[in-house]
C-alpha cells in the first residue's frame, strides 16, 4: 500500500506528463471500445435478421440442406404437425419457444402471361401469423421493428413478390411502383411469342378454374401471376396467385425470384391431394443463449418420438454461412486495430518511464543508498506504469461509454449490404466482456511499458547514481 502512494505521489510531481500519457490510453481505449461496440452491434444486427426469418434453429430432412434445393418436394417432412405438437407441448422446450412453424420451399416458374412473360421464381410457403411473430423478435433491444407480412388478412390466393420479379413480369402499374419504368413495346411482344404453347393452356385453364362466376380471376388492381411448379409425382401444376404487394428483398439476386404465398397454397400446389409435407420446421427461441439446451432437446425428441423420419437440426449459423464470414472478418479488423493501439500505448508509457527514470536517477541512488533494494526500486516503477494503466483505462471505459450514448441519441444511420438505413448504434456500456477486456489489456501492456524502464532503474549502481547530472 505504502508503494502505490509512494508511486501515485511520483506521478502527480509531474502532473502535465502523467495527464499527456493517460489522454493518450484514454484515446486508444475510445478507439477500441468504439469499434469493438460497432461490431458488437452488425453482430446483433445480423444475428437478428437471420433469426427473424429463419429461426435459430431448423428441422430438415436429412440431406435437405445439401442437396433439396434441386427437388424439394422429395425432401418433404411428412410428420411436421406431429413434430410441432410435440416441440410446443414439451414441458422441457416449452419455456424456451417463442415460434415453431412450418415451411414450405419450391422452386418454379412465375409468368404474368398476360403480358407474356415469365422467369423462373424461388417461393415460400408461409404460415402468416406465426412470420409475423417471428418478425416481433428483438432480443438485443434495437429501435427498428419491421412490419407485419403483406399477406396478413388476405385470402388463400394472395401473395406477395420481390420488387426485381415485379418489374420483369410487369407488374409496375397495376402494383403503383415507383421507379419502374415498363420496358419497350416490341420486347414484351418477342418475350410474349417465345412463350410455349403448352404452359399458356396450362396458365389459361387455370384461370378459368379459379375465376369466380361472372367475373375474372385478375385480381381488383390486375396484378396476377401464374406460378407453375412440378409436382411431387413430377407432373407439372400452375396456381393464380393475386399479388398484393412488391416487397424489396435487398439482395437483387432473391428479389428477381422471389415469391411469398400461403402454406396451404404452396402445399395444394406442390402436392395436390396427397398430404401435405412442409421442407423445414422454423424454430425461433426466446433468446440465442438458450439454443445449445434447445437443439439438444429437439434432437433427443426427433429421435425418440419419430425414428422413422430422418431428420437434422441446424442452426442459424451453418443455415447462412455468410455470418460467420461477416464475424471472421470483423474479428480480424478489430484485432488488427487493437494491435495498432496497443502498440502506441507501449510506446507511450515506455517513453514517459523511461524518462522519469533519466530525471530521478539520484533519487534512485538515494533510495539504494538508504536501504531500499533493487526489487523496490523495480516495483515502485512498476507501480507507477499500473496506475497510469489503471486510471487512462478507467477514464476510457466511462468517457468512451458516454460518447457512445452521445452518437447513439445523435440519430446518424448508415445502410448496412442488402438492407435499408438503420440508427447508427455503438454498443459499449453493458458489453462486460469487451469493457473487461479493454481495461485488463490496457493495464498490461502500461505494465509491460514500465517493466524495461524499471529493470535499468533497478540496476543502476548507488555510486553512479549518485553521481548522475
Amino acid at each position: 500500500m505504502k508503494m502505490l502512494a509512494l508511486a501515485l505521489r511520483n506521478l502527480l510531481r509531474n502532473r502535465r506528463r502523467s495527464l499527456t500519457t493517460m489522454l493518450a490510453m484514454i484515446v486508444g481505449a475510445h478507439t477500441v471500445l468504439l469499434f469493438g461496440g460497432y461490431c458488437r452491434n452488425i453482430t446483433y444486427g445480423l444475428q437478428t435478421d437471420y433469426v427473424k426469418f429463419g429461426g435459430h434453429l431448423q428441422i430438415q430432412r436429412a440431406g435437405y440442406y445439401r442437396w433439396g434445393s434441386g427437388d424439394p418436394a422429395a425432401y418433404g417432412i411428412a410428420a411436421y404437425r406431429d413434430m410441432l405438437a410435440t416441440l410446443r407441448s414439451d414441458p422441457v422446450l416449452a419455456p424456451m419457444l417463442a415460434v415453431a412453424t412450418p415451411t414450405l420451399q419450391l422452386q418454379g416458374i412465375a409468368g404474368n402471361f398476360a403480358a407474356g412473360v415469365s422467369r423462373t421464381a424461388l417461393a415460400q410457403g408461409l404460415v402468416v401469423d406465426d412470420q409475423n411473430r417471428m418478425r416481433a423478435w428483438n432480443d438485443y433491444a434495437f429501435p427498428v421493428q419491421l412490419a407485419p407480412l403483406a399477406l396478413t388478412g388476405t385470402g388463400p390466393e394472395a401473395a406477395i413478390v420481390g420488387l426485381g420479379l415485379a418489374r420483369v413480369l410487369q407488374l409496375c402499374a397495376p402494383l403503383r411502383l415507383a421507379d419502374c419504368a415498363p420496358p419497350a413495346a416490341s420486347r414484351r411482344e418477342a418475350a410474349g411469342a417465345d412463350l410455349p404453347g403448352d404452359l399458356v393452356a396450362l396458365a389459361g385453364s387455370t384461370a378459368e378454374a379459379a375465376a369466380p362466376a361472372g367475373g375474372a380471376a385478375a385480381p381488383a388492381g390486375g396484378a396476377g401471376i401464374e406460378l407453375l411448379a412440378a409436382t411431387a409425382r413430377g407432373a407439372p401444376n400452375v396456381a393464380r396467385l393475386d399479388v398484393v404487394k412488391a416487397e424489396d428483398q435487398f439482395v437483387k439476386e432473391f428479389d428477381d425470384v422471389y415469391v411469398g404465398l400461403h402454406l396451404e397454397q404452396a402445399q395444394r400446389l406442390v402436392y395436390g391431394r396427397e398430404p401435405p409435407r412442409a421442407t423445414a420446421i422454423l424454430v425461433q427461441l426466446r433468446h440465442t443463449s438458450q439454443l445449445p439446451a434447445a437443439r439438444a432437446r429437439i434432437t433427443e425428441l426427433l429421435a425418440s418420438r419419430f425414428p422413422a423420419e430422418p431428420t437434422e437440426v441446424l442452426d442459424f449459423t451453418v443455415l447462412n454461412p455468410f455470418y460467420g464470414q461477416a464475424l471472421a472478418m470483423f474479428a480480424t479488423l478489430f484485432g488488427f486495430v487493437a494491435v495498432l493501439i496497443g502498440a502506441i500505448v507501449l510506446f507511450t508509457v515506455g517513453n514517459t518511464m523511461s524518462t522519469a527514470v533519466v530525471e530521478r536517477t539520484v533519487e534512485i541512488g538515494t533510495l539504494r543508498a538508504l536501504g531500499l533494494r533493487r526489487a523496490g526500486i523495480r516495483r515502485l516503477f512498476l507501480c507507477e506504469g499500473f496506475l497510469l494503466g489503471l486510471a487512462g483505462a478507467v477514464l476510457g471505459v466511462f468517457s468512451a461509454a458516454a460518447l457512445a450514448g452521445l452518437i447513439n441519441h445523435s440519430g446518424l444511420t448508415w445502410t448496412p449490404p442488402g438492407r435499408s438505413p438503420v440508427p447508427l448504434i455503438i454498443r459499449v456500456w453493458g458489453e462486460t466482456e469487451l469493457i473487461a477486456g479493454t481495461t485488463l489489456a490496457l493495464v498490461v501492456v502500461a505494465l509491460l511499458s514500465a517493466w524495461w524502464p524499471a529493470r535499468r532503474a533497478a540496476r543502476l549502481q548507488i555510486v553512479d547514481a549518485l553521481r548522475h547530472v
